[in-house]
């Protein structure tokens, strides 16, 4: 599981994501899919580029993938009392994650999720060695915006 986060139009925000794969290894791209009902996806539909959060399986995660997965951006500042800093293109970087952060390349159309290829710049990641957060740890909550 990741944590997309994006800023456009002088707004951020962030979502929950359990579709996202490496899809290219020369050039290093990333393929992360949004559903067409975050506001995360309204917002990337603008945005030069995106920052993945890669999720690890522990508590201090486990309450970020609850809070960007049952939170909806339409009604609350998910980044509110998250602790985070101003990343690449104004994105947010949530503090104590692995992350990186890629240009847009490529918007593609996949049924109720949009699909966000991306060119991989930079990014931290000190934790890989740490177990990931997967799906089965967080299929129990209720998303902000049910299909």
């Amino acid at each position: 599981m990741v944590i997309v986060t994006v800023s456009a139009r002088g707004e951020r925000d962030g979502c929950l994501v359990g579709f996202s794969t490496q899809c290219s290894i020369d050039p290093l791209r990333f393929l992360v899919c949004l559903s067409t009902n975050n506001r995360t996806t309204e917002l990337a539909g603008f945005a030069d580029s995106l920052v993945v959060h890669m999720l690890h399986d522990h508590a201090n995660d486990r309450a970020l993938a609850r809070r960007f997965g049952e939170e909806t951006g339409h009604d609350v500042d998910k980044l509110e009392g998250c602790d985070w800093e101003i990343g690449p293109d104004d994105a947010p970087v949530l503090s104590q994650c692995d992350w990186f952060w890629g240009r847009i390349a490529e918007r593609i159309t996949l049924g109720d999720h949009v699909g966000f290829v991306l060119d991989v710049v930079e990014g931290n990641a000190p934790r890989t060695r740490e177990p990931y957060l997967d799906f089965v740890a967080v299929r129990h909550l209720d998303a902000g915006n049910p299909p």
